[in-house]
């Protein structure tokens, strides 16, 4: 099994393309090859002419653990060459970044989940190279969550950095094709190429998008585990909400909810009873913990843990975006009055409640509140929205 980074490496071929030409590395922490070297250090050891160096949110170093805090630009210490933030004062390459470099390597480790920014960032960098004309290149890693696809599309009119385009919560795709899928959506004239993996089976067992062979490094502060990566579609959705996502603990976004005024036995248990079939493909466990920083700080917070490992875990069966919308209604249904919804500035969207920017639109929120809707409203208006995206990018899988 090959990242798109050791082949680009091993291949002299493509080594001697980029001669002679200024190139910026886009990355973070797991932007590694397969020996554990960065691939700033490795790339520079190659011989590429390495000008520049992006960081993503949370920054090159990934040392920025939460939302809207920002990095800003750099000199690398040991290379002296300029380090940009896209995100800090911009999200967008600016044109003096863009003028850093003539070919862009975009090499970060995804998640597989529209609401992880590192889409939206190649959306900015693809929108910014057709402009100034660079070009692209994305060293293809694995989709850790596989091809499945789950959620409602996102709505028009409700695109945000956490929202780059009309596309499932679980999108399927890895970065190298999610790029091929922007040039079509938005007819960007673009000098583009994926460095394809070699080996990844998306739907392969044991790792069902993530290769044994490999080990998991964080992409961000929170993102400590592959049993996080398969849930994060689904839990993701609690940071628009006023239960703890595990933030503050050593296991974030690993559970459903966690609350100091809910009882989690009960809402499993009316879990069961409204929708058991989206219960499937892990295991969920009766957890307490005591979050030391972040909602419900020093506070003890009754809860459920997801396991999505290990013989609990049927790649095909499970569905996180819908365990979680079943989780936030079994709680509306036992606590009719519970302030679920957090009403704060979610990544810069003033206007909207952050449930509807992570959503795309009110859909699920809708749902949630309605107390006379069914799990088959739902589907409803889920299922044709991913039958519909499985069918748009069908043409674009590279494996």
């Amino acid at each position: 099994m090959k990242f798109g980074i050791d082949r680009l490496l091993a291949d002299a071929d493509l080594i001697k393309e980029l001669g002679g030409r200024r190139v910026a590395l886009v990355a973070h922490p797991a932007s590694v090859t397969e020996d554990l070297t960065h691939s700033l250090d490795a790339l520079i050891a190659a011989g590429i002419n390495v000008s520049s160096a992006f960081g993503p949110q949370h920054g090159l170093k990934g040392d920025k653990q939460d939302n809207m805090v920002e990095t800003q630009d750099e000199t690398d210490p040991q290379y002296g060459i300029p380090v940009f933030s896209l995100y800090g004062e911009v999200r967008r390459p600016s044109g003096q970044m863009m003028s850093s470099a003539d070919v862009f390597l975009f090499d970060l480790q995804d998640l597989g989940c529209r609401i992880y920014t590192f889409v939206t960032t190649l959306l900015y960098l693809l929108e910014e190279a057709a402009t100034h004309g660079k070009s692209v290149w994305v060293l293809d890693r694995p989709n850790p969550a596989g091809r499945p696809i789950e959620g409602t599309l996102l709505v028009a009119g409700q695109e945000s950095f956490v929202g780059a385009a009309e596309m499932p919560m679980r999108h399927g795709l890895t970065m190298g094709e999610m790029g091929h899928w922007f040039i079509r959506r938005f007819g960007l004239d673009v000098d583009y190429r994926v460095i394809e993996m070699d080996g990844w089976q998306p739907d392969g067992a044991p790792g069902f998008g993530w290769p044994t062979d490999r080990i998991w490094i964080n992409p961000s502060p929170n993102a400590a585990s592959l049993n996080m990566a398969r849930a994060y579609a689904g839990t993701v959705m609690i940071e628009g909400a006023n239960v703890s996502e595990g933030r503050g603990t050593t296991r974030p976004l690993e559970v459903l909810f966690g609350a100091p005024d809910i009882d989690a036995k009960a809402v499993l248990a009316e879990m069961k009873s409204f929708a058991p079939q989206w219960l499937a493909g892990c295991a969920l466990r009766e957890v307490w913990f005591t979050p030391t920083f972040h909602k419900h700080a020093g506070e003890l917070c009754h809860g459920l843990m997801i396991h999505a490992e290990g013989k609990f875990y049927d790649h095909h069966a499970f569905k996180p975006w819908r365990l979680q919308a079943l989780a936030f209604k079994a709680i509306r249904r036992l606590y009719p009055d519970y302030d679920i919804w957090r009403d704060f500035a979610y990544e810069y969207e003033f206007d909207r409640l952050a449930i509807d920017v992570i959503n795309g639109g009110p859909a699920l929120r809708e749902w949630v509140d309605d107390p006379g809707r069914t799990p088959a409203d739902l589907e409803a208006v889920t299922a044709p929205d991913e039958q519909a995206w499985r069918e748009q990018v069908a043409d674009l899988l590279l494996y």
